[in-house]
């Protein structure tokens, strides 16, 4: 009696998964590109530098920099809340409702390069799902015609085979799906945390170098001369 297991190489499985395994199988390589793109973009250090912002805001408050000055140190990060930085100093001495306005549409630019590509990672969680379905629905109904020939009767195996091969798209596709459902969740947390950081950093500067801070600290400077004299 032969006992001898069938295998089957890796090339054998792909085609067995059907036409639809392909698309599946692109999305999963562009999934990676998308992945290794935003990990990138999303450091921190490329986003919103703790280091940078904390020692700026201090500077400034502090009258260690000038209107001038300020805008060179935000030129020479170029990280995202150096640019809204920038857009708020480029607003010095204004009111603080401009000064603000002026960050919040730097702020709004930068939350949406933070979410580029995003829709690309979700779209990939949801599709791939579907293609995996549809795949396995077109393997089904290969397998069953293939059963019900004249030359197929009695012999369930290729039932068997048939349904295998069909259900491999629906595995590839949640295999692809569901790493890519957990990624885009990730990052959208991460980008939720950055733009409320930066948000946090912009409204502190506001409070700093907006017309009516700058009064403030003025008379609170000549408040403190007459009482030492």
């Amino acid at each position: 009696m032969d006992t001898t297991i069938a295998t089957k190489s890796l090339w054998d499985m792909l085609l067995a998964g059907g036409p639809l395994l392909l698309p599946i199988l692109v999305s999963s390589f562009v999934l990676l590109l998308v992945v290794f793109e935003r990990t990138l973009s999303l450091r921190r250090s490329r986003v919103a530098p703790r280091l940078f912002a904390e020692r700026f805001l201090l500077q400034i408050g502090e009258g260690a920099l000038s209107r001038n000055e300020a805008l060179d140190r935000c030129e020479q990060n170029r990280s995202h809340v150096a640019n809204v930085f920038a857009a708020a100093v480029r607003r010095w001495g204004k009111p603080a409702v401009e000064v603000e306005q002026a960050f919040l549409d730097e702020g709004e630019r930068a939350a949406s390069d933070m979410r580029r590509f995003l829709r690309v990672i979700n779209g990939v969680a949801t599709v791939c799902p579907l293609m995996g379905l549809l795949g396995t629905v077109w393997g089904m109904m290969e397998a069953f015609e293939a059963i019900a020939g004249s030359s197929a009767m009695g012999r369930p195996e290729l039932l068997a085979g048939g349904i295998g091969g069909a259900l491999l798209s629906t595995a590839a596709g949640l295999s692809v799906a569901i790493p890519a459902l957990i990624l885009y969740l990730w990052f959208v947390g991460r980008v939720d945390m950055l733009v409320m950081e930066i948000d946090r950093h912009g409204q502190n500067l506001v409070h700093l170098i907006s017309a009516e801070a700058l009064e403030e600290r003025r008379s609170s400077r000549s408040s403190k001369s007459k009482k030492a004299a």
